[in-house]
């Protein structure tokens, strides 16, 4: 329904940047960003060194997060409040049907995707080029763009112990999550690793090749 032709307030404006992108109230616009500058870290619905992915995340310079739903309900489960994110990172919410925040890699922000942790079930969607959530979205423009992307996948062992939030626990991934990953090897544009030292390791490699250099501290 509109008013003298003019669409009903929704709660939230669209940032002036030219990404179209819904700024939630409260929240200023968004400065532009240089060329290729910043990398986009997703995170899923899972908890799988959760803590270590973010800590990492805040070592890198110019990150921005994209949650899932899932990713939403996840974060405080595990004591990660959006709200103390928002202080080290700009955080775009899966709150679009189409996406949007997906726009700023059309206007060329981000140089590098991330997905960590990503989920058997975020694994399976990007491995069969399936994009019904914001990471997976991500995921696929980036590839489709060019633009490198590096997946934390959970379940690339026949054992794996991750923690619960409030034990640790072990899991033992069926075949198929397993096919799933080597699946998503084969993925233009995609790099698999599966642990956070091997994550740490591939970032490092990428921030090489870009002349980046690491934050000397996370605080």
């Amino acid at each position: 329904m509109t008013t003298n032709g003019e669409p009903p307030a929704t709660g939230n404006k669209i940032d002036p940047r030219g990404a179209a992108l819904v700024v939630e109230d409260g929240e200023p616009p968004l400065p532009t960003s240089l060329p290729r500058s910043r990398i986009a870290w997703c995170i899923t619905g899972s908890g799988h060194f959760l803590e270590e992915s973010l800590a990492l995340a805040s070592r890198l310079p110019s990150v921005d997060l994209f949650l899932s739903a899932a990713a939403e309900e996840v974060l405080p489960i595990y004591k990660l409040h959006i709200e103390a994110l928002k202080k080290r990172f700009r955080v775009f919410r899966d709150k679009t049907a189409s996406g949007v925040p997906v726009g700023m890699l059309y206007d060329d922000v981000y140089h590098t995707v991330v997905v960590a942790p990503a989920t058997s079930n975020t694994v399976a969607k990007c491995a069969f080029g399936i994009s019904d959530s914001l990471p997976t979205n991500m995921f696929a423009q980036a590839g489709k763009l060019g633009i490198p992307g590096i997946v934390f996948a959970c379940d690339t062992e026949p054992v794996v112990v991750t923690k619960s939030p409030h034990d640790w626990v072990t899991l033992r991934p069926r075949r198929i999550e397993l096919d799933n990953v080597e699946r998503l090897r084969g993925i233009d544009f995609c790099h698999v690793v599966s642990s956070p030292a091997e994550l740490e390791a591939v970032l490092d490699a990428r921030m090489k090749e870009l002349s980046l250099a690491w934050n000397t501290s996370s605080s």
